[in-house]
């Protein structure tokens, strides 16, 4: 396939919402409603109260998060496959689906299953159209700058995460445990054949990027209501543990933002945990709370995480990249290196971890992307097959 002419041609007919097809692909948009209650949201009320800088509404008020569509790209043919879904899982702080199109579109084309992408709470279109907006989020960055300072990488594209996660760095965790229970509640819904458009199926598998893959991991450790202990899971640009990544970026957070963020997990959360008696039964008592703080840095829970990953070693892929940054290729292999299916990678062009197959206009780089994406996504096909 050739990335650059794909992406160009899906992004030209592509819009939040509207089914599109060529000749063999379909993506339809369903709709889905949360069902997961967030136990610690009265709780953090007065924490956020606290913050003199509070901007945004209640998270259980953002109705966005609560009612959301999603797409899912598959055969217009009837394919023996269609009850196999694959979940594509995002990174963090995106708010289109854009450059993922592709990504879907090939997984569907080659294994010929049907691939959802499905948003993380408060990502992609789970989140107010302000977030993703410049206009509407300059007058934020402005107070942001001069609260925090103008050297610390603030943008107008990460700013509502940086301000969201300063005012409470337990943000990270509840909305993931949304994600993590929004993903179960559509795999239930897979399973018991209560998808609207898609078959009852047999396997479920996961192709997760970036923090999506921090995600995965979670949910295969977990492995909450036995849902995916057949599942395989293709982690790409991820699979570092949490005290190993490097979340400072323009299109991710801002320093202010990663430093609290970091110093919240790594060495406030036990004493967050006395002080909140539901945190500690969230985080001790549910498969997914113990599956979170095993991968926060390598030494939680490391005999629970490693049999796990073990029972799991044929199930799970692993591919970093050398020159990635942010999740970067020596936390992958700390993590995950244990593993016979961790793989590093090397691309011969200039991208970005948020950007890993960049879109260019030079012939000889598109090439370059081209056999990299191919490369990247063959590998993808054939484990998940």
């Amino acid at each position: 396939m050739n990335y650059t002419a794909k992406y160009q041609e899906l992004k030209s007919i592509y819009s939040t919402d509207l089914d599109f097809s060529d000749d063999d692909i379909s993506c339809k948009w369903v709709r889905f409603n949360s069902i997961s209650v967030d136990t610690l949201s009265n709780e953090r009320k007065d924490r956020i109260k606290q913050a003199a800088y509070s901007w945004t509404l209640p998270d259980e008020a953002i109705r966005e998060n609560r009612s959301f569509t999603y797409p899912i790209f598959q055969r217009k043919t009837n394919s023996d496959h269609s009850d196999n879904p694959i979940i594509l899982l995002h990174g963090l702080n995106e708010r289109s689906w854009l450059k993922y199109l592709v990504w879907a579109f090939y997984l569907a084309e080659k294994t010929s299953r049907p691939v959802i992408l499905f948003p993380i709470a408060f990502h992609m279109n789970r989140s107010p159209i302000p977030w993703g907006s410049p206009r509407a989020m300059a007058p934020l960055l402005e107070s942001r700058r001069e609260r925090m300072g103008t050297e610390n990488l603030s943008t107008v594209a990460n700013v509502a995460l940086s301000e969201r996660l300063s005012e409470d760095p337990l943000r990270f965790y509840t909305s993931g445990q949304q994600s993590a229970s929004d993903i179960v509640q559509l795999a239930t819904q897979l399973t018991n054949g209560l998808h609207p458009i898609l078959p009852k199926s047999r396997t479920i598998d996961f192709f997760a990027y970036s923090i999506g893959a921090f995600l995965a991991q979670i949910i295969m450790i977990g492995n909450p209501s036995l849902l995916f202990s057949q599942s395989r899971f293709f982690l790409f640009c991820g699979g570092a543990f949490f005290d190993q990544m490097n979340g400072i970026s323009k299109l991710i957070m801002d320093k202010p933002a990663f430093d609290r963020l970091r110093k919240f997990y790594i060495n406030e959360l036990g004493d967050e945990m006395l002080r909140s008696p539901m945190l500690h039964q969230s985080l001790y008592k549910t498969e997914l709370g113990q599956a979170f703080q095993a991968m926060l840095k390598s030494d939680n829970y490391s005999l629970y995480r490693n049999d796990s990953l073990q029972r799991l070693k044929d199930q799970v892929y692993t591919l970093a990249l050398e020159e990635d940054s942010v999740i970067p290729a020596y936390g992958v292999k700390a993590s995950m290196g244990f593993l016979k299916n961790t793989h590093l990678a090397s691309f011969p062009f200039a991208f970005t971890h948020e950007n890993p197959f960049p879109v260019y206009s030079d012939p000889l780089e598109s090439a370059k992307v081209n056999i990299a994406f191919e490369d990247v996504m063959s590998k993808a096909v054939s484990f998940l097959q």
